[in-house]
């Protein structure tokens, strides 16, 4: 969480964007939960909006774990065609 917190606050102090900063886009990950606080905690109230939207999830992410959960429920026909294919 860490090194990432640090490099992409470099990056955006390079470009000098962390005062134009709205939204963070990530995935799920808890490290990215985290990095998220510690920009949020390095930056201080430089946000839009105080910051309540600064982060985002990624919804494809979320929309392809939820294709994953519902595949797995076909799993093992989802082979057997495969190996079918296969042959």
């Amino acid at each position: 969480m860490d090194v990432l917190a640090n490099t992409l606050l470099k990056g955006l102090m390079s470009w000098n964007l962390e005062a134009k900063l709205s939204t963070i886009t990530v995935d799920n990950c808890r490290a990215n939960d985290g990095m998220i606080n510690l920009i949020v905690d390095k930056l201080g109230s430089h946000y839009i909006l105080g910051g309540r939207i600064i982060h985002m999830r990624c919804c494809a992410h979320i929309l392809n774990l939820i294709v994953k959960d519902g595949l797995s429920i076909i799993d093992e026909a989802t082979e057997t065609i495969r190996d079918s294919v296969a042959y």
